[in-house]
């Protein structure tokens, strides 16, 4: 689980968004989280604490000088107790208050007392969000090491139409996840490459593979997730875009070696994950082919070699990390590529192997080294195999 063993205190305060923050933490408790809920005055209007306390198993705090509950200094050991401090819906007011220190209520004086990493996400009218004094006051939250979510666009429950909505449920628990993450990668330009190529016979078929981008699309995650300006170079799969990605569709190897290598300059890692076709039809019939009575041939030619070309123009310092998907002899013919495609690691898992190959949510893995050493972890999840290679070319490049 996401959170498992985490403290999450969640501040609720008063928008109309303020609805939101009941699925929230009904997620984060799903998740393993122990969330205690604060709520301003303003917040109760608009949603009874009582939803938050059957959502969340504890009890809701609204008011400082409560003194139903066992005695004791309750913003403070709440502020303590946090892994991380989320203000989610955060008006224009909540956010004025923390940018100039002012603690008036429950939210604003256990967030003065917390040590936690603290996630802001602002939810208000367009002409707030925008006016320049909001926009300083989340300045210089930002410049103080708050984790700002931006809000969405979209209509609003005023009936104007921009910049103000609270992002749904997915992005505030990344935000939340990431305020959690060490951020190790931050400042690293990483490319990840994933999925399948199609190669086009005619306007109707086309050769491909099964891949389904999985493996490629759970290191973009992570590398994201963990400070990394990530680039993903992906093939057609049904997979949505992780968060804080950058995402290059492409169709053919062509398209994958043009996307690719105008981008290798500015990579400190270059992860191949993507299953790209070796061959395409040396013709594409402009028109559908049509059935005959015989049998039909169809003539390939190579497709150019990605690998190669960025371990043949690999800059100083830059890490290259190759993926093998082999049947037989899968550590010979791993070894044969690392070392042709000057590969600094490569990643080696054969469809043999039960919990590996294409679609799964698991994989086996070995990882080789250029120095000749290798690596062979137990299963795991394809999230927990994209933490190991990331780690990985990490102390490599240290």
């Amino acid at each position: 689980m996401r959170f498992a063993g985490k403290t999450v205190v969640l501040c609720v305060t008063g928008g109309i968004a303020a609805y939101k923050a009941a699925d929230l933490t009904s997620k984060l408790h799903q998740n393993g989280a122990t969330v205690h809920v604060l709520m301003t005055e303003s917040a109760t209007q608009f949603i009874a604490p009582m939803t938050f306390e059957t959502l969340s198993g504890n009890r809701a705090v609204v008011d400082t000088f409560d003194r139903s509950f066992p005695w004791e200094v309750e913003h403070i050991s709440l502020a303590k107790a946090a892994d991380v401090f989320v203000i989610a819906p955060a008006t224009a007011n909540v956010i004025a208050k923390a940018a100039h220190g002012i603690a008036d209520d429950m939210v604003t004086t256990t967030l003065l007392a917390t040590k936690a990493p603290v996630v802001v996400a602002p939810a208000m009218n367009t002409g707030m969000y925008d006016n320049p004094v909001t926009q300083e006051n989340l300045a210089a939250l930002r410049k103080r090491g708050f984790h700002i979510i931006e809000p969405d666009a979209g209509h609003l429950a005023c009936g104007d139409s921009g910049r103000g909505k609270l992002p749904d449920t997915p992005t505030l628990l990344w935000g939340i996840e990431k305020a959690l993450t060490e951020q190790d990668l931050a400042g690293r330009h990483v490319l990840v490459t994933a999925g399948p190529t199609q190669e086009a016979m005619d306007p109707v078929r086309f050769l491909s593979n099964h891949s389904t981008g999985k493996m490629g699309y759970a290191i973009a995650a992570r590398a994201a997730m963990r400070g990394a300006d990530v680039t993903l170079v992906s093939g057609p799969t049904a997979l949505d875009t992780p968060h804080g990605v950058t995402r290059v569709d492409i169709v053919s190897a062509r398209d994958m070696y043009d996307a690719v290598t105008s981008r290798a300059p500015e990579q400190d890692f270059i992860i191949k994950a993507a299953a790209v076709g070796d061959y395409r039809p040396a013709q594409t019939a402009d028109e559908k082919l049509k059935k005959g009575d015989g049998e039909m041939n169809i003539e390939l030619t190579r497709n150019p070699d990605i690998l190669a070309a960025l371990g043949k123009d690999k800059k100083p310092g830059q890490l290259l990390c190759g993926f093998a998907m082999e049947t037989q002899n899968l550590l010979d013919n791993a070894e044969s590529k690392l070392r042709r495609k000057n590969c600094d690691m490569l990643v080696a898992n054969s469809l043999r192997d039960k919990g590996a190959g294409f679609g799964t949510d698991t994989n086996v893995a070995t990882l080789l080294f250029k120095d000749g050493h290798r690596e062979t972890p137990p299963m795991m999840s394809k999230e927990a195999l994209a933490d190991l290679i990331l780690d990985r070319l990490l102390a490599m490049s240290n």
